[in-house]
């Protein structure tokens, strides 16, 4: 398995890949190659049954990289295969970057957690509730902590129905031309609960992009490229792929009748923008499993990778602690919320292997990661089908791996 991974990094097309050049024998790291071999066979069933058109699995124990799986393609009409190079949308698995981004301006005293948003971003001010068929001011202000951990009454309009769901439909402030005409559009929308009151997933986190660049002075895209990818050698990360590296890029499919076809082009358009203004800090990053090793490895040795510190260990622990208390919307499923991640607080409540403590988060077509600061261990799962499939790939990958630990 190993050595498979080492070929494929030895192919003449194969860039330099940062992050995983660290390698070790399964059982060096105490995981069973034999049950690994399970994640394996895991992914071929779900690649031989359609499910999945190509995927990419990775696991990190203590630093280094134990298993690295390929299966499929990256592109199946094209018979592009599946590369550890291959490039990703990441979807929501660009928010835990961006909360990195904005704690790092906490670091710096820019701002305090319980600080109103509209100190900063004013036209978020005095924002009023719709409750029972009625507008009502907000009880308060919205903080925050309240967009980094999702309880800023605002909703995304796309998983939850109701009536402010149905104004977000209408008013599409994610289709903004930029940061600003999305929150002058977000602006204008009531509420959806009162702040603080319910975890509820939202576009808090393309706020969080507004108000980096409020505290900054710089723009997402740039704050982003000199503050965090750049330092963390995560040269493949960004908000659009470049011509140079399309081949690299993989296609996307959808889940249709006739099992996986492919998605529309207008699900790709702003990834290959090269004048995109819109920066989307809720889902509109692009990235590799090698750089996005690099920013998990940063965050389980508590905030600092290869010389490069970006974040103290108390900040990281800050954010990887449970926000949400007693607060509603994810009571009883085994996993609070932290600081841009889900924390999880209770394996026998999830119903899923892991550590307390464990946190993560997932991306809209498909992409996972988790990290387990009491494991050090990293999982990485990479795919492209839109919406996720049930079972899940990547909830198994993860089962299966925590399986192969035998130390």
């Amino acid at each position: 398995m190993l050595r498979r991974y080492l070929l494929l990094l030895a192919l003449p097309l194969a860039l330099p890949l940062t992050g995983l050049e660290k390698t070790t024998t399964p059982e060096a790291a105490g995981l069973s190659a034999s049950r690994l071999e399970r994640v394996t066979s895991a992914m071929k069933a779900d690649l031989a049954a359609g499910r999945v058109p190509g995927a990419l699995a990775l696991v990190a124990r203590k630093g280094k990289i134990t298993y690295l799986e390929t299966v499929g393609f990256a592109d199946r009409e094209r018979q592009k295969p599946m590369r550890p190079d291959t490039i990703f949308r990441i979807y929501s698995m660009t928010k835990p970057i961006v909360g990195v981004g904005l704690m790092m301006l906490y670091e710096e005293g820019k701002f305090q957690l319980k600080d109103p948003v509209s100190r900063y971003i004013p036209q978020l001010a005095k924002l009023q509730v719709l409750e029972n068929g009625a507008l009502v001011p907000a009880k308060r202000e919205i903080t925050i902590q309240d967009l980094l951990r999702h309880t800023a009454g605002m909703t995304y309009g796309l998983f939850s129905k109701g009536a402010v769901d149905d104004l977000y439909t209408a008013a599409k402030p994610l289709e903004a031309a930029d940061l600003d005409e999305f929150i002058a559009r977000l602006a204008k929308l009531p509420l959806r609960q009162q702040p603080g009151s319910l975890w509820h997933y939202s576009v808090a986190v393309d706020v969080q992009g507004k108000l980096i660049e409020a505290l900054s002075g710089m723009s997402l895209d740039r704050y982003l490229e000199e503050r965090i990818f750049r330092p963390l050698g995560m040269r493949d990360t960004g908000f659009h792929v470049p011509t140079a590296k399309l081949p690299r890029f993989a296609q996307m499919y959808v889940a249709g009748k006739q099992g996986l076809e492919l998605a529309p082009a207008s699900s790709s358009e702003r990834f290959f923008d090269q004048n995109l203004k819109f920066f989307s800090g809720g889902g509109g990053l692009l990235s590799t499993a090698a750089d996005y090793l690099n920013f998990c490895q940063m965050m389980l040795n508590g905030g600092e990778l290869n010389g490069s510190r970006l974040l103290s260990r108390k900040t990281v622990e800050l954010m990887t602690a449970d926000h949400l208390g007693d607060i509603p919307g994810r009571r009883g499923s085994g996993y609070g919320f932290g600081l841009g991640v889900a924390v999880h607080t209770d394996p026998a409540g999830s119903g899923l292997n892991g550590s307390p403590g464990e946190y993560n988060w997932s991306g809209l077509a498909g992409t996972r990661f988790w990290i387990d600061p009491k494991e050090q261990m990293i999982g990485i799962y990479m795919m492209q089908v839109l919406p996720p499939r049930d079972p899940d790939p990547g909830l198994l990958f993860k089962q299966l791996v925590y399986q192969s630990i035998v130390d």
